[in-house]
């Protein structure tokens, strides 16, 4: 058996970016049990710690310029973020946003500018957030745009200039343009929230964007789009099968070079050659793996892969163009090894009403015949997807002796309107039968004892923990609530202010606590907590913005006046989700003892 630990370590590196000129690599790895951010000299080997921090992870980091790095923090999970500069030794920490309660972003990076970027924060009113153009040496911020109230997401041309945004009403969306920075901005389309073409990226040589646009089709597909007629035109490229929505780039080539999307598992399509042999070229070499270009210099002639796969985080490799030549730089967790990991093979299965629901199962490895007890793992969001490839927590639970079942149940992203909308108000509705359905599909498959199924989930998937227990008692021999929903009523009623502009189309896609009460007491979990028979484990961070401690009090305190074996895991320095190493481990050590305790 691994030790929990090593799934659970952060890795030992990760998110590698170059330098604008190619001659530093920088990184974020462990120290002092945070990921802090580090850079190396590519001629000279030299490393040198540019960030030191001890009390939360660097959540994130950007060049801007050879020598200078931007990176952003908050406190204690509240998702709060401030942009914090510092020089690639670690000298010159400069605070960019020193605001209390202000959620800070990056709008563009300015590839071609070093000492500027262009970020939002919600300052002046918490529900919006206004643009600056910030000097990353002063800390002078510059305001660009002030919000007038419904723009939710402001959009740079290939110049950094901005030129484009889209706003919100709660349910439509529209595409603001200008010509020119002093222009007013003037609206070129409307849609509802449901029917929509996205803007993804400017086009290169003229007044033009491609969008991801779903406009009279199921699935959404790459167009380009006239911002003086508001029409879309030429189509780029679309997947029978998915939606696709990701654009491949060559700055300084100026040029789309392909698109990505994901089936089971992800696909390229190339449009250009040079593209097309870079790919071919890696993956000659890395048969075996996923390889996806993450960083690369600006002349383009140096590229950092991660290549991964279901069994390994993976490694990092630096090709060099020009000598033909693939290097591996770092393994993210070599610690683990590939062989002892577990396969995830994609799957699907028809719910009750005839859809198809896509998902994984990951079967451990070496451990005998099926059936096996079996911990049905739903995902987050709901407007999300799981995808195939390492996870941590399913390979833990595999080495621990469980099938894990992943559904896309109906909701997810990725595949098309109809099954998008085929969730709406169906909280605790559909969405939970086809949970339920791939419980009774594991089990008529041979792969889950029946007696002996967990439920397992964060967020929206903590929600369906909650719900399976509630709903469907007979299923679940026990369930884990992480930071999950348990009254949709107060859950909506706490919305952080800046998700307030898209409170009318949560009413469509969830519900309306008023119009919709009947509905909402009845697939709420709290309301329920009679129907739970089973043991639960519930796990919360204090500071958690999006679903708020409440939610987990609520459930927690209706069980224990019943005498439910409850136990109930509150961290005070964590928010939406566990991130400091040491609540991380405390967690799934607990899990572990719970799930050997009531699944066996």
């Amino acid at each position: 058996m691994i030790p929990l630990e090593n799934f659970f370590r952060k890795p030992d590196k990760v998110h590698l970016r170059l330098s604008p000129d190619g001659a530093r690599l920088a990184w974020m790895a462990p120290w002092e049990r945070r990921m802090n951010v580090f850079v190396r000299d590519l001629a000279t080997g030299k490393e040198r710690q540019a960030t030191r921090s001890r009390e939360r992870d660097i959540d994130g980091f950007l060049w801007a310029g050879n020598d200078r790095l931007i990176y952003q923090q908050d406190a204690g999970g509240d998702e709060n973020f401030r942009l914090y500069a510092v020089g690639v030794d670690g000298s010159d920490r400069l605070d960019l946003t020193p605001y209390d309660n202000v959620k800070c972003g990056i709008v563009d990076e300015l590839e071609e500018i070093d000492d500027q970027i262009l970020f939002q924060m919600n300052r002046r009113d918490p529900e919006y957030f206004d643009v600056f153009r910030l000097d990353v040496n002063t800390g002078e911020a510059t305001l660009l745009a002030e919000n007038p109230g419904n723009i939710q997401r402001w959009i740079t041309d290939q110049d950094g200039r901005l030129r484009m945004a889209s706003t919100t009403d709660g349910v439509h969306t529209s595409i603001l343009y200008r010509e020119n920075e002093k222009d007013d901005w003037r609206t070129v389309a409307t849609y509802d929230f449901k029917e929509s073409a996205t803007p993804l990226q400017f086009l290169f040589d003229r007044d033009a964007i491609w969008v991801a646009s779903n406009v009279g089709r199921d699935k959404m597909a790459i167009f380009e789009f006239d911002l003086k007629t508001g029409k879309e035109g030429k189509l780029v490229y679309e997947n029978p099968k998915v939606d696709v929505s990701h654009l491949l780039l060559s700055r300084k080539r100026k040029l789309l070079t392909g698109v990505a999307f994901e089936t089971d598992r992800l696909e390229y399509a190339f449009f250009d050659e040079l593209r097309a042999d870079l790919q071919r070229n890696v993956d000659a070499v890395l048969p075996d793996t996923v390889n996806t270009v993450v960083s690369s210099n600006r002349d383009e002639t140096i590229f950092v892969f991660h290549s991964g796969s279901d069994r390994s985080r993976g490694a990092y490799h630096l090709f060099h163009t020009e000598a033909g030549e693939l290097t591996k730089l770092f393994d993210l967790s070599p610690w683990l090894d590939a062989g002892q990991m577990a396969e995830m093979k994609p799957v699907s299965y028809t719910a009750r009403d005839g859809l198809e629901i896509p998902g994984y199962i990951t079967l451990p490895k070496d451990r005998g015949d099926v059936p096996f007890p079996m911990v049905v793992h739903p995902h987050g969001g709901p407007w999300s997807r799981d995808s195939w490839g390492f996870n941590p927590e399913v390979q833990f639970l595999a080495d621990r002796g469980y099938a894990v079942l992943q559904m896309n149940f109906r909701g997810s992203t990725g595949y098309g309107r109809k099954f998008l909308e085929a969730s709406f108000g169906q909280w605790g509705l559909a969405m939970q039968d086809d949970i339920s359905d791939g419980v009774n599909w594991a089990i008529e498959n041979g792969y889950a004892d029946k007696n002996r199924v967990a439920i397992y989930g964060g967020s929206y998937g903590g929600y369906a923990t909650l719900a399976g227990m509630t709903l469907t008692p007979e299923l679940y021999a026990c369930g884990v609530s992480y930071v999950g929903v348990s009254n949709l009523f107060t859950w909506i009623a706490a919305f952080p202010p800046y998700w307030k502009p898209f409170l009318e189309m949560m009413h469509e896609m969830v519900g309306h606590p008023e119009r919709d009460e009947e509905r909402f007491r009845a697939t709420s979990p709290f309301f329920h907590a009679d129907n739970i028979k089973s043991p639960l484990l519930v796990a919360q961070g204090a500071n958690d913005p999006r679903v708020k401690k409440e939610e987990s009090d609520q459930i927690v305190s209706a069980l224990k006046k019943r005498g439910i074996a409850t136990e109930y895991l509150v961290k005070d320095n964590e928010g939406h989700g566990f991130r400091n190493e040491e609540n991380v481990f405390e967690f799934y050590r607990l899990m572990e003892r719970f799930l050997g305790e009531h699944l066996g």
